[in-house]
């Protein structure tokens, strides 16, 4: 249960912990991947509380000194082990690979971390084969009911924030958050760049949300380097508060885009670093059609994933915001702040030269309908379901994938440059 305007309001995430559940069933270790208060901990002692659990916060100066010799502490563990803020600890991932080999298997380890260089490294050398990973984030639209979609939008998914009584205080735990997070949370993951260069950069990344990368703008901006900004955009994406979307491009006779998308993936966040006072506020903002913008992209690789997806532009000014592959199929999607979207010239050149198999407008409305027989207009709060329908990997399909945690893996995708395809 969780507290909401003074109220216990449960908001649960079934879907989630379904999951990570299955994942358990089948792996000796499951890595719930995700940013700092996402929830992580609350979802994993509901998980430890509904069997034999022993949890372990890394953080805990306790806890850590139960681990000074981490083998001896382990080994007799029984049932499901958890490992809360696992990045402080690295040197723990070969002895986990050692225990993960037992046979038979008398613990499982649920692994909770915040990424960073360091736990993708360890998890990556360490794990390979053994590991089952369950990105999180925090709370979607499926968990907290369309109804309320303007709040979610608005405060953002991060628990804290969305449930906080007040606008007042959702705005001021989201200061604290990018405060503490710039300044102690990327020092705990080795990252030594100053906090004020950090939050300048992120800062101005903001006003880019939903526009190409260019570290050379940006670069000359702040008189850093284009290498230096660039750095600075990997520690943020790595740590998911920031998205790169690559972008899809192959021989069809036009000049494309080559540069990633850069997106503040949580809309709370980006509403902060905006200055954005107030939904009021929002709706006359120049950067309301881009907030609207990444909160429906993150909504749709919820459903669909993100390990094949793409934007799409050329030279010549057409676009697709989002392109998703599953099993050979492609899906278009583009996202639109209107009361009735229709078929853009941009969607039928992008439907003609990516040979879309089906093409979906995401808008704020209550009601979805079809414009043709491969377009459709789609309600954000029917999102999952149609896409359950149509797309073969819908639902969850980020968490179906056993992960070598190969240079493709997605671990390695959250800390690396955005990818080009062609």
């Amino acid at each position: 249960m969780l507290k909401m305007h003074g109220m216990r309001t449960p908001i649960g995430r079934p879907e989630l912990r379904r999951r990570i559940e299955r994942r358990l069933r089948t792996n000796p270790v499951v890595l719930l991947l995700g940013p700092r208060q996402c929830g992580k901990t609350t979802l994993a002692r509901q998980i430890g509380g509904r069997r034999r659990a022993e949890y372990f916060d890394l953080e805990d100066l306790r806890d850590h000194q139960r681990l000074a010799q981490p083998l001896a502490a382990l080994e007799p563990l029984r049932g499901l082990v958890i490992l809360d803020e696992a990045q402080t600890r690295p040197e723990l991932f070969p002895i986990l690979r050692v225990l993960a080999d037992r046979r038979p298997l008398p613990a499982r380890f649920l692994v909770l971390g915040s990424a960073s260089p360091d736990l993708v490294r360890s998890v990556s050398e360490s794990l390979a084969g053994r590991v089952a990973l369950v990105p999180m984030a925090g709370f979607d639209l499926a968990e907290v009911g369309s109804t309320a979609l303007r709040r979610l939008w608005w405060r953002g998914g991060f628990p804290r924030s969305y449930l906080a009584r007040t606008d007042q205080e959702s705005r001021e735990w989201r200061d604290d958050f990018i405060q503490t997070f710039l300044e102690r949370d990327l020092r705990r993951f080795g990252v030594q760049v100053p906090p004020l260069a950090l939050r300048r950069f992120w800062n101005m990344v903001a006003h880019c949300h939903g526009q190409l990368w260019n570290a050379s703008e940006i670069g000359r901006s702040l008189g850093e380097a284009h290498t230096t900004v660039k750095r600075h955009l990997d520690v943020l994406s790595g740590a998911f508060v920031m998205r790169q979307l690559p972008p899809w491009f192959e021989n069809v006779g036009k000049r494309q885009v080559k540069s990633p998308k850069v997106y503040v993936r949580d809309t709370g966040l980006l509403h902060a670093l905006l200055g954005v006072a107030s939904f009021r506020a929002l709706e006359g903002h120049p950067k309301l059609g881009a907030s609207w913008e990444g909160f429906a992209l993150e909504e749709v690789l919820r459903v669909a994933g993100d390990r094949e997806a793409y934007f799409w532009s050329t030279q010549a000014g057409a676009e697709l915001d989002l392109l998703v592959f599953q099993r050979g199929k492609r899906y278009g999607f583009e996202f639109k702040y209107a009361d009735a979207p229709g078929i853009t010239k941009s969607l039928q050149v992008a439907r003609h030269d990516l040979k879309l198999d089906r093409a979906f407008i995401v808008y704020p409305g209550a009601k979805s309908y079809a414009l043709a027989d491969w377009a459709e207009v789609l309600a954000i709060g029917e999102l999952r379901a149609r896409l359950a329908k149509v797309m073969p990997e819908a639902k969850g399909s980020a968490g179906k994938r056993r992960h070598g945690l190969s240079r493709a893996g997605a671990m390695d995708q959250a800390l690396a440059p955005g990818r080009v395809r062609g």
